[in-house]
This record gives C-alpha cells, structure tokens and sequence, in this order.
C-alpha cells in the first residue's frame, strides 16, 4: 500500500512540474464556492500577483480590464453553466497598473450532469495581440489610401460613389435637398501640351487645395472625378445656397492666377461647372442625377466655358 502510494505521489510531483515548467498558467476553480483550487505559480512572473492572492472568482473578475469585464464575465458564466468549454480573450491588470492580453482556455468538468469544477489554462497573448492590432493598422491605412487620389490628396471617384450613395439615402429618408456640382478646368489638354505634365500635375493640386476651402461645412465633400474633373457632394443645401458656393468656386479658382495662355476664353485658369439640386426619391437614381449634372457641365462648356450652367 505504501508502495502504491508513494507511486501516486511521485506521479503528482511529476504532474505539477510540468504544469509549473510550461508558459501556460494552470488553474482550477471550484464551481460550487467559486474559489480557486489551485493557480501556477507562473502567474506572479506575468502579472505580479502571487498565487495566494488567487482566492474567489472576485480576484479574476477585479484584475479584468474594465472594458472586458463585462463582457468576458457574462460569456463566460454561461457557457460554464450550460457546460461547454470555451475561450475568453481580455486585458489582465498587472499589479504595477498595467494590461497584459491573456486567453483563457476553459474546460468545463461534470460529475453526474452538474458542474463540479473549471480547469483550464492562461496564455499570455500580448504578442499575437500587438501584431493582431497592427495588421488591423495597416489594413485601415491601405484602405484610406484606396479612397484617396494619390496627386491631390483628396479623396477619389472611389470614395465619391460611397459618399454621393450615403448621402442620397439620408436625404431620401429626410425628404432634404441634396446638390452637386461637377467641375472641368477649361482647355487643360491645350495647359498641358504647353506647360508639360508636371506642371499639370501642380496645377491640379492646386485647384483640389482651392475647392477644398470652398467646401467649409463637415458634411460637404470634395473629390477628384477624374483627369481634370472635380466634384462637390452638398447635403441638405437648396439650389439658393449651392448656386452661391458654384460662384465661389468659380472665383477660387480664377483667383489662383495660374498662367494660361493656350486657353481661348483667359490669359488664366478657368473652370466650367455644372450644377444640380433634387429631394431623391425612389423613382430617381444616384447616376440619373450625375448624368443630369454632367450635362449641365458639358452645356457650360459648350456655351463658351468659364461659366456655370444650373439644373
């Protein structure tokens, strides 16, 4: 019997060394007192407190970030009641103040139906988190540039189409007027064939910089359309209000005084715009309305250019 005994006990010695020798952190809680039965003593090296301080399920609940708690707690306590096991990500507290990312993987013990125990292990995934986040990071940053034109820096034909939709509904549902301007900067072919591409390219940066101080509320959105074409998104503005902000465009731009001496309407940059306003409803469509715009703009540059034609 002694034998026997002395057997076990080396066999639990060997047990608790491995446990104690990994990164994972062992524990067990009683379900009944919702106590800690036992906790590695790994965790005093992750988090500073000693595994004494371990006592009820307050000390795990406390040491949760407050962001978490909630959350962790309630999933948690019902997956452990319903007896599944499980996996809770949260944000520890260290003793110094700190957060440190820790997975619990729970294992769920029954005896004759009901829960007896929880057993299961803490990891420490700080790391995974780190890089997690920063995969997150540049997934965010890729997808601003995708909504960004990469010579003016303002927003693109992309991000437009997301824009004009979202608003379209918003107005649609507010029964509010939405207006849009459509902008061509007049004889830009003949500018470039004269100043060379670069300075197109200065020239559009410029212009995109111009429109953006015309466009002061935080509702109202400047995009590049395409080649030397620029649009104005205006929510809840009336043709009143959008027919004073083409004028200003229009004036922004001539103020600029960018030389142009292969233009046949100035001796400076000039623009055309095309103008619309409408309450969307359902038997309109957001390309109906851009279409519509876009002839206004061609009208204005056949009428002679530098020039605002309305709708």
């Amino acid at each position: 019997m002694t034998n026997v005994i002395d057997e076990m006990e080396a066999d639990h010695a060997v047990y608790k060394t491995l446990l104690e020798s990994t990164k994972a952190i062992p524990w067990k809680i009683d379900w009944k007192n919702m106590t800690f039965a036992y906790i590695g003593p790994q965790i005093e090296s992750l988090l500073g407190w000693s595994p004494s301080s371990w006592v009820s399920v307050d000390d795990w609940v406390e040491r949760m970030h407050p962001d978490d708690r909630e959350r962790v707690v309630n999933f948690c306590v019902s997956q452990s009641q319903a007896g599944v096991d499980h996996e809770a990500d949260y944000r520890a507290l260290t003793k110094d103040g700190d957060y440190v990312w820790i997975r619990d993987v729970v294992h769920v013990v029954r005896i004759n139906g009901e829960v007896d125990s929880l057993i299961g292990f803490m990891f420490d995934i700080s790391e995974r988190k780190k890089s997690e986040q920063e995969l997150v990071r540049l997934h965010q940053e890729l997808e601003k540039l995708s909504f960004k034109d990469d010579l003016t820096g303002i927003p693109n034909r992309r991000m437009f189409n997301s824009v004009l939709e979202r608003e379209w509904a918003r107005a649609r549902r507010e029964h509010q007027p939405l207006s849009l301007i459509l902008m061509d900067i007049d004889y830009f072919k003949q500018y470039n064939d004269r100043y060379g591409h670069l300075q197109g390219d200065e020239c559009l940066k410029r212009v995109a910089q111009a429109l953006s101080t015309a466009a002061i509320r935080s509702t109202d959105f400047v995009a590049r359309f395409g080649g030397e074409e620029f649009v104005l998104v205006l929510p809840n503005t009336d043709a009143k209000s959008v027919a004073i902000l083409a004028e200003k465009c229009l004036a922004l731009v001539r103020e600029l005084q960018i030389p142009h001496d292969k233009s046949e309407v100035s001796q400076v940059l000039t623009a055309s715009l095309g103008v619309g306003t409408l309450v969307p409803s359902l038997d309109v469509e957001p390309i109906e309305f851009i279409e519509k715009v876009d002839r206004l703009l061609y009208r204005a540059k056949q009428n002679g250019r530098n020039r605002i034609e309305y709708g």
